[in-house]
Protein backbone atom coordinates (compact mmCIF):
# COMPACT_ATOMS: atom_id res chain seq x y z
CA UNK A 1 0.00 0.00 0.00
CA UNK A 2 1.44 3.31 -1.08
CA UNK A 3 1.60 6.00 1.55
CA UNK A 4 2.83 9.58 1.36
CA UNK A 5 3.00 11.30 4.72
CA UNK A 6 3.73 15.02 4.95
CA UNK A 7 5.07 16.73 8.02
CA UNK A 8 6.66 20.01 9.03
CA UNK A 9 3.77 22.38 8.60
CA UNK A 10 2.80 24.93 11.20
CA UNK A 11 2.29 28.58 12.05
CA UNK A 12 5.07 31.01 11.21
CA UNK A 13 5.41 34.77 10.94
CA UNK A 14 5.93 36.43 7.59
CA UNK A 15 9.57 36.27 6.63
CA UNK A 16 10.08 33.01 8.49
CA UNK A 17 10.95 29.55 7.25
CA UNK A 18 9.56 26.05 7.34
CA UNK A 19 10.79 22.75 5.98
CA UNK A 20 8.21 20.28 4.81
CA UNK A 21 8.98 16.59 4.50
CA UNK A 22 7.12 13.86 2.67
CA UNK A 23 7.98 10.29 3.56
CA UNK A 24 6.99 7.68 1.01
CA UNK A 25 6.42 3.98 1.53
CA UNK A 26 5.04 1.10 -0.49
CA UNK A 27 6.64 2.21 -3.73
CA UNK A 28 10.02 2.29 -5.44
CA UNK A 29 10.69 5.90 -4.65
CA UNK A 30 13.38 6.49 -7.25
CA UNK A 31 10.92 5.57 -10.01
CA UNK A 32 8.73 8.57 -9.21
CA UNK A 33 8.88 12.26 -9.97
CA UNK A 34 7.73 14.07 -6.86
CA UNK A 35 5.69 17.23 -6.63
CA UNK A 36 4.43 19.66 -4.06
CA UNK A 37 1.03 21.28 -4.46
CA UNK A 38 -0.96 23.60 -2.24
CA UNK A 39 -4.55 24.61 -1.80
CA UNK A 40 -5.65 27.76 -0.03
CA UNK A 41 -9.20 28.20 1.28
CA UNK A 42 -11.58 28.97 -1.54
CA UNK A 43 -8.93 28.45 -4.19
CA UNK A 44 -8.02 25.68 -6.55
CA UNK A 45 -5.09 23.40 -5.89
CA UNK A 46 -1.93 24.72 -7.51
CA UNK A 47 1.45 23.30 -8.38
CA UNK A 48 4.30 24.60 -6.26
CA UNK A 49 7.39 22.62 -7.18
CA UNK A 50 8.54 19.33 -8.65
CA UNK A 51 11.68 17.24 -8.76
CA UNK A 52 12.75 14.53 -11.14
CA UNK A 53 13.42 10.94 -10.22
CA UNK A 54 17.15 11.47 -9.90
CA UNK A 55 16.84 14.87 -8.27
CA UNK A 56 18.85 16.54 -10.98
CA UNK A 57 15.92 18.53 -12.38
CA UNK A 58 13.62 20.80 -10.44
CA UNK A 59 10.83 23.17 -11.34
CA UNK A 60 9.05 25.93 -9.44
CA UNK A 61 6.00 28.03 -9.96
CA UNK A 62 6.88 31.67 -10.38
CA UNK A 63 5.55 32.91 -7.06
CA UNK A 64 7.92 30.71 -5.04
CA UNK A 65 10.99 30.80 -7.23
CA UNK A 66 14.00 31.98 -5.25
CA UNK A 67 12.26 31.38 -1.93
CA UNK A 68 11.46 27.64 -1.96
CA UNK A 69 13.84 24.75 -2.60
CA UNK A 70 12.79 21.20 -3.36
CA UNK A 71 15.11 18.28 -2.75
CA UNK A 72 14.93 14.54 -2.28
CA UNK A 73 16.82 11.75 -0.59
CA UNK A 74 16.17 8.52 -2.45
CA UNK A 75 17.92 6.51 0.25
CA UNK A 76 15.39 7.81 2.76
CA UNK A 77 12.38 7.77 0.41
CA UNK A 78 11.76 11.38 1.32
CA UNK A 79 11.18 14.63 -0.54
CA UNK A 80 11.60 18.02 1.10
CA UNK A 81 10.40 21.53 0.52
CA UNK A 82 12.45 24.24 2.18
CA UNK A 83 10.35 27.38 2.35
CA UNK A 84 12.06 30.68 3.15
CA UNK A 85 10.85 34.28 3.22
CA UNK A 86 7.33 33.06 3.73
CA UNK A 87 4.45 35.37 2.93
CA UNK A 88 0.83 35.34 4.11
CA UNK A 89 -0.21 34.33 0.60
CA UNK A 90 1.74 31.09 1.06
CA UNK A 91 -0.87 30.00 3.60
CA UNK A 92 -2.41 26.75 2.39
CA UNK A 93 -2.56 23.02 2.88
CA UNK A 94 0.51 21.57 1.21
CA UNK A 95 0.38 18.17 -0.45
CA UNK A 96 3.09 15.98 -1.86
CA UNK A 97 2.39 13.75 -4.82
CA UNK A 98 4.14 11.02 -6.77
CA UNK A 99 4.20 10.57 -10.55
CA UNK A 100 5.44 7.43 -12.30
CA UNK A 101 3.98 7.95 -15.77
CA UNK A 102 5.71 11.03 -17.12
CA UNK A 103 8.66 10.61 -19.43
CA UNK A 104 12.12 11.19 -18.10
CA UNK A 105 13.07 14.88 -17.99
CA UNK A 106 9.41 15.89 -17.71
CA UNK A 107 8.14 17.23 -14.40
CA UNK A 108 4.38 17.56 -14.66
CA UNK A 109 2.64 20.58 -13.20
CA UNK A 110 -0.90 19.26 -13.50
CA UNK A 111 -2.28 17.33 -10.59
CA UNK A 112 -3.95 14.74 -12.78
CA UNK A 113 -0.50 13.49 -13.85
CA UNK A 114 0.23 12.30 -10.32
CA UNK A 115 -0.65 8.80 -9.16
CA UNK A 116 -0.47 9.14 -5.40
CA UNK A 117 -1.13 11.92 -2.89
CA UNK A 118 -0.47 12.59 0.74
CA UNK A 119 -3.03 13.84 3.22
CA UNK A 120 -1.57 17.33 3.42
CA UNK A 121 0.00 19.53 6.05
CA UNK A 122 -1.23 23.00 7.01
CA UNK A 123 1.07 25.98 6.59
CA UNK A 124 -0.13 29.26 8.04
CA UNK A 125 1.86 32.47 7.64
CA UNK A 126 0.81 35.39 9.80
CA UNK A 127 1.42 38.98 8.81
Amino acid sequence: QVQLVESGGGLVQAGGSLRLSCAASGLTFSYFNMGWFRQAPGKEREFVSGISRSGRSTYYTGSVKGRFTISRDNAKNTVYLQMNSLKPEDTAVYYCAADSQSPFSVIPTEGRAYDYWGQGTQVTVSS
